[in-house]
């Protein structure tokens, strides 16, 4: 079971590389295995070029490490704040993706502007709050977490699966691991979007996704009549 955890989460940090979300060593990705409490995170540092299955490090809820021969991700205490509050969600994704981060960078959210974002996003992607320098001297990645956390008291995470961290860059989520990495492409490429329309837009910021779209698009994928897709 616990190799098959390691294998799940190496092959979801590989394709951060082959969706070209990440280079050199800018990005994680985790799983928490509700049966064993468990979750495997890339190791800090380690080139994903010299990755391998068995290097996956597991840590408990605690970010406490249970099996592996490395150091877990630094961003692990952020991981961990969000697998402890966000209930549903089994796959994290942090990424320093250059679209979504230009955002996190600027300070300000990924505007619904179009039906795409609408596919899988229900509304705008959050940028959080600035941090004080109390939280960023002391237990830094975990107040990250937690910053993310109070970003989504009025936000249900299921329907918002992403956030950009003030300044930082993009963490993602999901049902799991490939989900996660699957709602972070998609938000590298709606940033881009979004980029690129305000531009056009110039002077006529004030323009937003018409009311109808963003609700047809959400809700025929998610939705409780959802028709989208296979049954």
């Amino acid at each position: 079971m616990l190799e098959a955890l390691k294998k799940r989460v190496y092959d979801a940090n590989m394709a951060l590389v082959k969706y070209n979300l990440i280079i050199f060593t800018w990005g994680n990705v985790s799983e928490y295995d509700v049966e064993t409490g468990l979750v495997g995170i890339k190791p800090s540092g380690v080139a994903y070029d010299q990755l391998k299955p068995e290097d996956i490090v597991l840590v408990n809820l605690e970010g406490e490490v249970v099996e592996g021969h490395y150091k877990p991700s630094s961003d692990t205490p952020t991981h961990v704040e969000i697998y402890k509050h966000f209930k549903s969600v089994r796959g994290v994704v942090h990424t320093h993706s250059p679209w979504a981060t230009s955002f996190a960078q600027a300070r300000k959210p990924i505007k619904a502007l179009g039906t795409t974002h609408a596919d899988y996003f229900y509304g705008d992607i959050p940028c959080t709050r600035p941090m004080t320098a109390a939280e960023i001297a002391d237990e830094y990645e975990k107040n990250t977490g937690k910053v993310i956390v109070e970003t989504f008291e009025a936000i249900d995470p299921n329907e918002i699966p992403g956030v950009l961290v003030n300044e930082h860059g993009p963490f993602a989520w999901g049902k799991s691991p490939e989900d996660a990495v699957h709602n972070a492409v998609v938000m590298e490429e709606v940033a881009k979007m979004a980029y690129r329309t305000q531009m056009l837009l110039a002077s006529e910021m004030n323009s937003t996704l018409q009311k109808e779209l963003l609700d047809k698009h959400f809700l025929r994928k998610h939705g409780k009549n959802a028709y989208y897709g296979q049954k």
